[in-house]
């Protein structure tokens, strides 16, 4: 709890229990849809509206403190900022795995953004498909 008020703090945002328990359930499963958040931050606080979800978690996305991912065909799921990786993500079930980028990566991918004139800060990359169990 008292990381995630530092978190909050550090990128000027008051850090309310409802926005700690936010991004206590966000880390608590990985990856999760706003509706998720919303039937579990529902249950701790029965008042918190879903628009107040909304506009937390897009507020917190803005902040650099959540990052959203994108899915085809489903609403996006949003994830604790940490650092770069790969998304494999299900186009079935929806399910993601997440993958650590290695340096020779890394490497490859500054040189691509290198060759347009890009100095890579960050890399967001989902690779989609089917999971083992959806094949």
């Amino acid at each position: 709890m008292n990381d995630y008020m530092m978190l909050l703090k550090t990128v000027g945002l008051k850090a309310t229990l409802q926005r700690i328990g936010m991004l206590e359930v966000i880390a608590g499963t990985g990856h999760i849809s706003i509706d998720d958040i919303y039937a579990k931050i529902h249950q701790m606080w029965p008042t918190l509206s879903l628009a107040t979800i909304y506009k937390n978690i897009l507020i917190m996305v803005e902040k650099g403190v959540l990052r959203e991912v994108p899915l085809m065909g489903a609403k996006s799921k949003y994830e604790l900022m940490q650092s770069d990786h790969i998304h494999l993500i299900c186009q079935k079930c929806s399910s993601i795995e997440d993958k650590m980028i290695d340096d020779l990566l890394k490497e490859h991918l500054a040189v691509i953004a290198q060759h347009d004139l890009l100095i890579l800060k960050q890399s967001h990359i989902n690779l989609y498909g089917l999971c083992k169990n959806c094949q």
